[in-house]
């Protein structure tokens, strides 16, 4: 009896070739997903840094501005 799933060595390789296509497109999207966190996390940083420069800056006019 001859099996219905069988494949040969060509179709093997066409599989194997979506897998790897599919493969990439997802690790593509992680990376996209993850530079964008980064990118707001950053953004998120700088400013909170900033704002602190911002308050250490008015700090000291009022000290020396009389």
């Amino acid at each position: 009896m001859v099996s219905l799933f069988a494949q040969t060595a060509k179709d093997d390789m066409k599989d194997a070739g979506q897998d790897v296509k599919q493969a990439g497109k997802a690790t593509g999207r992680a990376a996209k997903h993850t530079g964008r966190a980064v990118k707001k996390t950053t953004k998120k940083a700088v400013n909170k840094t900033a704002e602190k420069t911002e308050e250490g800056a008015d700090a000291v006019r009022r000290k020396t501005n009389p």
